[in-house]
């Protein structure tokens, strides 16, 4: 399997992979486009038209999180679309910065930035408790 993966980056990139994690990269940004196809059209469609663009606020997303599999269904949509971007965004970097030294520390930033976004959506989402008190905090 790891040869025809290898002939399909090489078709794809125009160059051999560099080793496996370049390799298993390329096939997660296939695998999570597909991913992300099905579960961010489902909440768009369910969040725009479903429940309509002018119902949505705080008192509705903390209704949703009071069941465990909304919060699932938003964290894994977090982690999908957020490290297909980043790995993306790590493919521009091999594309236009040339330099080594430079694109270690480009990648090593990105990195940081993911590792922050992640660690803070996956608290929010996952550690979100609804109580009457946190509505009326929230309003003005």
């Amino acid at each position: 399997m790891n040869g025809n993966l290898s002939r399909a980056f090489v078709n794809r990139r125009g160059r051999v992979p560099h080793g496996n994690f370049e390799l298993y990269s390329w096939l997660f940004m296939r695998i999570s486009g597909l991913v992300l196809l099905i579960i961010a059209v489902f909440h768009l469609f369910y969040m725009h038209f479903a429940i309509g663009v002018d119902n949505i606020d705080y008192d509705l997303v903390a209704q949703r999180w009071t069941n465990p599999l909304w919060k699932i269904f938003d964290f894994f949509l977090l982690l999908f679309a957020l490290t297909h971007g980043i790995n993306g965004l790590r493919y521009i970097v091999d594309d236009y910065v040339h330099k080594p030294g430079w694109a270690v520390a480009v990648k090593s930033f990105i990195f940081l930035v993911y590792v922050t976004l992640l660690g803070l959506g996956a608290y929010i989402i996952l550690t979100f408790q609804f109580t009457p008190e946190s509505v009326q905090a929230a309003l003005p």
